[in-house]
């Protein structure tokens, strides 16, 4: 039998996860070599040994097989918690196309030389709970003593385990999630709960039982700051057990939280998508809230989705998996219907006296029928009206930030682009044009750049004008706007979303981050001004991604004991999307998007692989792309769908040049075959390291 070698990292603790080395497997240990498991080896010079984990096996030899020494052994705790990463970074690389590295990289928390910083979570999730006017890291610079007087103010943290009251579709769940779990069923759970109907008390409920089982908990929310009133409900049902893991911490003091629960200081992880990688050494139960949203998939290398790594990761750590949504993706209601997830549902809020919103759908095109030409439609400035004099709330959402989208010249029709980008510049009202992908910024030209004519205008509306035109027509509310451009500061969405929960504000303008998982009472009307911009995304899920918002906007009015109004605006209230949302029917939905998936051979009907060249070089990537089209054509036309290669959405960004090329097939395992086989040509081929090459499984 051929030797078989295996590639070893000696110490993961340290920066250069890139080094490995690699090692004879002896004969007798190659029933027990298996990529993740932990071994000893000899290291360095004399008798010295190390041990480390497998990260590769493989019937190649890197050097001089003479000179390759030999495993000694597999150590004795060979599972740990570092180990089931690994095998989960072998697992990503496999599943998604990227490197070895890339993977480890992703799932290891690599240690970074940083100044020690002594156990600062607590005060940075009791800022979040008890001081959301000021931003996290005023919080966790706040001395003890400030913390505890103002938590004299509020209800003091609970912690201890305390009973949560469930209704009788909560408790349906929980008992039959803990009668599955006790019996060591681990098959991953999908709560279809409607907006407020309770699936946190769910949560907490499923956590309480998994803890005492001395288990560990993993919970991903789409995004720390966006979410702080759900850890500030998980801090206070379990106080200082809690870790939390957010996108404005150092990697030093996300490593150090890493530690923590490596180290059994902590049972229960609440972060975003990196969360997930907790090393929790005995991990229980992951929860995945609001499984929708588009944060939980990865933009870099490997392009993963959260969803399905947790799936993977549960299985590799006998844990449970639990996912919850208003509006599940199609992916993972496909799911849930071929029987692969447990479907839940909660089809009532669970605050008693609140009821789901009423929805109207106000056509804009019969607006400018009449002469109204305003955003406003004359419905919504109705109840806006209404609502203020009630000293109601009200939230306005837009799916677009700045002052007007572009700007244009009348006389020739062109826009004014970025020069590096290839997309239009936006109005903001300062008077000055940005660029959205690269920060690129003019002042507002007197003449046109194309045809030097005077006659230039903003076209289009966002968040900044529609707060101008919100101060002109209601002077006598008090407004807030909360966008990229208001919450660029630190602390920034806390203090806004606290001002208005505490009813500092009137009416809260906004983009699709005040639409997502807030809960304020007081609010009673929601207007969606242009429900049909994301319709125009060049996306196959524009659809999709249409009705997900606009239920979730929905979900915001009415939660407290007052009736809650959402009005819908939309030039295109025929769509299926648009129709379903103001019914709040998510079946409805389901059922007309998947017939477009499987006509249309897309997700989760068909797998797809999108592959990306890009280049400074824009005749070189398009000569480079052909070829690849050319070649999968030849090795693989009869078993894929191919199209392309086209521009990329954004054609140029930054002077690179992108161009796209997508394969379909049924079987997620052609695709990766294609993946592998373009990129060996694509090593093999010298002008290909002047370009880059992206790939995306979707």
């Amino acid at each position: 039998m051929a030797d078989q070698y295996a590639s070893i990292i000696i110490d993961i603790s340290h920066e250069d996860v890139d080094r490995v080395f690699q090692y004879r497997i002896p004969p007798a240990l190659l029933p027990q070599i298996r990529v993740g498991v932990q071994v000893c080896v000899p290291f360095g010079s004399g008798n010295r040994t190390r041990t480390g984990y497998v990260v590769e096996i493989t019937g190649r030899p890197d050097y001089d097989k003479d000179k390759i020494k030999e495993i000694i052994g597999v150590t004795e705790k060979s599972i740990t918690a570092d180990a089931r990463l690994i095998e989960l970074a072998w697992w990503m690389k496999e599943q998604y196309g990227s490197t070895m590295n890339q993977a480890l990289k992703t799932v290891l928390p690599v240690k970074k030389r940083v100044k020690a910083r002594n156990k600062k979570i607590v005060e940075t999730v009791a800022g979040m709970t008890e001081l959301p006017g000021e931003g996290l890291e005023q919080a966790k610079a706040k001395p003890a003593g400030s913390l505890e007087a103002a938590w004299k103010e509020a209800a003091e943290p609970a912690g201890d385990g305390s009973a949560i009251f469930l209704n009788s579709e909560q408790q349906s769940i929980t008992d039959a999630f803990i009668t599955s779990y006790d019996s060591g069923d681990r098959a991953p759970c999908l709560i279809h709960g409607v907006t407020g109907s309770g699936k946190t008390e769910v949560y907490m409920a499923l956590i309480d039982h998994v803890l005492q089982q001395g288990k560990q908990v993993i919970v991903l929310i789409p995004e720390i700051a966006l979410t702080y009133q759900t850890v500030s409900r998980f801090y206070s049902r379990f106080g200082r057990r809690i870790c939390v893991m957010h996108s404005r911490l150092s990697a030093g003091e996300k490593c150090d939280q890493f530690e923590r629960a490596r180290n059994g200081e902590t049972d229960i992880m609440i972060g975003a998508r990196s969360a997930l990688f907790t090393p929790f050494p005995n991990l229980g139960l992951i929860i995945i809230d609001e499984e929708h949203e588009g944060a939980y998939k990865s933009e870099t290398s490997p392009r993963y989705h959260a969803r399905d790594v947790a799936e993977k990761l549960a299985a590799l750590s006998g844990a449970a998996l639990v996912m919850g949504s208003a509006t599940p993706s199609v992916e993972a209601y496909a799911k849930a219907e071929a029987g692969i997830y447990r479907l839940f549902t909660l089809t009532k809020r669970a605050k008693a006296g609140s009821e789901m919103a009423a929805v109207e759908v106000v056509d804009l095109r019969k607006e400018m029928e009449t002469g109204n030409k305003s955003i406003f439609s004359v419905r919504l400035q109705e109840l806006i009206r209404d609502r203020l004099e009630k000293k109601e709330q009200i939230m306005l959402f837009i799916n677009r930030r700045g002052y007007s989208s572009f700007v244009s010249c009348r006389s020739c029709g062109e826009a004014v682009k970025c020069p590096h980008c290839d997309v239009s510049l936006t109005l903001h009202n300062h008077q000055r044009l940005v660029c959205h992908y690269c920060g690129y910024q003019i002042p507002m030209p007197k003449l046109c750049p194309h045809c030097g004519s005077p006659y230039l205008a903003g076209f289009g509306i966002g968040t900044q004008k529609i707060e101008e035109m919100a101060v002109q027509m209601f002077p006598q509310a008090k407004i807030l706007r909360m966008d990229l451009d208001t919450t660029s500061r630190k602390g920034g969405h806390e203090k806004i979303l606290s001002a208005f929960a505490k009813g500092k504000a009137d009416i809260l303008i906004g983009t699709q981050m005040i639409v997502k998982g807030h809960d304020f009472p007081g609010v009673t009307l929601v207007g969606v001004l242009a429900a049909d911009v994301s319709l125009y995304a060049p996306d196959f899920a524009a659809a999709e991604r249409t009705f997900e918002l606009l239920v979730q906007a929905a979900g915001r009015a009415g939660r407290g004991r007052q009736a809650g109004t959402a009005l819908i605006q939309t030039y295109m209230p025929e769509h299926y999307s648009i129709q379903t949302a103001a019914a709040q029917d998510y079946g409805a939905f389901y059922r007309q998007e998947m017939g477009y998936r499987r006509l249309m051979h897309y997700p989760p009907a068909c797998h797809m692989l999108c592959m990306q060249v890009a280049g400074e070089n824009e005749e070189l990537m398009s000569r480079i792309m052909d070829a690849i089209a050319g070649s999968v054509q030849k090795h693989f036309g009869e078993a894929a769908e191919i199209i392309g290669p086209v521009p990329a959405p954004v054609y140029k960004v930054h002077d690179i040049y992108r161009k796209i090329l997508y394969m379909k097939h049924e079987n997620y395992d052609i695709l990766i075959k294609i993946q592998k086989y373009v990129k060996m040509r694509w090593d093999e081929t010298e002008s290909c390291k002047k370009l880059t090459l992206q790939c995306d499984f979707i």
